[in-house]
């Protein structure tokens, strides 16, 4: 079906830099492929704790409760890296090493689905500092289905959640990784102890965007959001370049605007009433082609659907513009492995 183009073209940004350029500063530690790129973090570690203690942190060996569950917070949350530390993976992608912790997913203050309020303890991951490029989709020779292709730093869009999905393999083959997803299943189930790539859980999706904060906008108000996100007032009905606006408290860029992102979990409007506490990854699929969540703000979505806790569902084999999900994005996540951690933080020295 042939649709009306939305929104108008402008040429590729000048100055945009490629998603496999590693210009900034830190150094590659062999062992796991990551480039540490911010070292500033340290000088505010205790200087009471010994190397000796942190390290055998790291190569501990205590089991880690089954995600999803309601038992204590993992060993992954007690992490020696106390900070969110920038690193780029193997593939050039940059990625933001997330500690786990524990907060208030949910409002009162929103809409209903989005209650009721209750706490979360999320483990320790790594989440892509941007949105997925073009440039990044076709690295690993999957078509780019999006309707504004003018720029590759574009984020993807027009994306199903399966599509999202192979693309989190094929990144993960392409590093070394087990992929997460089962290709040969209607549901593509994820194997969780994989070490590959994966869409994020919606609520470790919250936990990122909040930032350590509590209200809807980890930087203040709405007054402040065309600093942060491409939206409806300021997107002149496109997507952009990915980075162009401030990254969030964490150092994550376009959370709240540019397209929403795709996460693992099947919608329900009232999960968060039965929702467990520790690592929760959304409800049982009822059957086929069932809605999934989309988290975040984008580029025609209004101030008050571009916040933290605002949560939708989408079809998941809805593709074409006629069906607005020219709106539609994602970036990835993966566990962070013990040896990785040890590596960080010997490259962080």
């Amino acid at each position: 079906m042939n649709c009306p183009s939305v929104g108008r073209r402008p040429p590729a940004a000048p100055g945009v830099r490629s998603d496999t350029e590693s210009g900034a500063p830190g150094r590659r530690c062999p062992a796991s492929g990551l480039r540490v790129m911010n070292r500033s973090f340290w000088n505010a570690l205790c200087l009471a704790t010994s190397t000796a203690l942190i390290l055998s942190a790291c190569g501990r060996s205590n089991p880690v409760p089954a995600r999803g569950s309601s038992a204590g917070p993992p060993a992954a949350t007690a992490s020696p890296i106390t900070e969110p530390t920038p690193v780029v993976t193997q593939s050039g992608a940059e990625m933001v090493y997330l500690p786990g912790g524990t907060f208030i997913m949910g409002s009162s203050d929103g809409n209903p689905d989005e209650a009721p309020p209750h706490p979360v303890t999320v483990s320790s991951f790594l989440m892509d500092k941007f949105e997925v490029t073009q440039e990044m989709f076709a690295k690993v020779q999957l078509p780019n289905p999006s309707h504004w292709q003018d720029n590759p730093r574009n984020p993807v869009e027009r994306v199903r959640w399966r599509d999202a999905k192979a693309y989190c393999n094929e990144r993960s083959r392409l590093e070394g990784l087990k992929p997460c997803y089962n290709e040969k299943t209607e549901a593509w189930d994820c194997d969780e102890a994989a070490d590959g790539y994966r869409l994020p859980t919606e609520a470790e999706w919250e936990y990122a965007c909040r930032a350590g904060t509590t209200g809807p906008y980890d930087f203040g108000d709405a007054a402040k959001l065309r600093q942060y996100a491409w939206f409806q007032e300021n997107s002149e009905e496109r997507t952009h370049p990915v980075g162009q606006k401030k990254p969030n408290r964490w150092g994550l860029y376009d959370l709240y605007g540019n397209v929403c992102e795709w996460c693992e979990d099947v919608y329900s409007p009232t999960y968060y009433h039965v929702s467990p506490a520790l690592d929760p990854l959304g409800p049982p699929s009822p059957g086929k082609d069932v809605k999934r969540v989309l988290r975040g703000g984008s580029w025609k979505a209004t101030a008050g659907m571009a916040r933290a806790t605002f949560r939708q569902g989408q079809r998941t084999g809805d593709t074409d513009a006629c069906f607005y999900t020219d709106f539609c994005g994602f970036r990835c996540v993966r566990r962070a492995t013990a040896g990785e951690l040890q590596a960080l933080i010997a490259s962080a020295r």
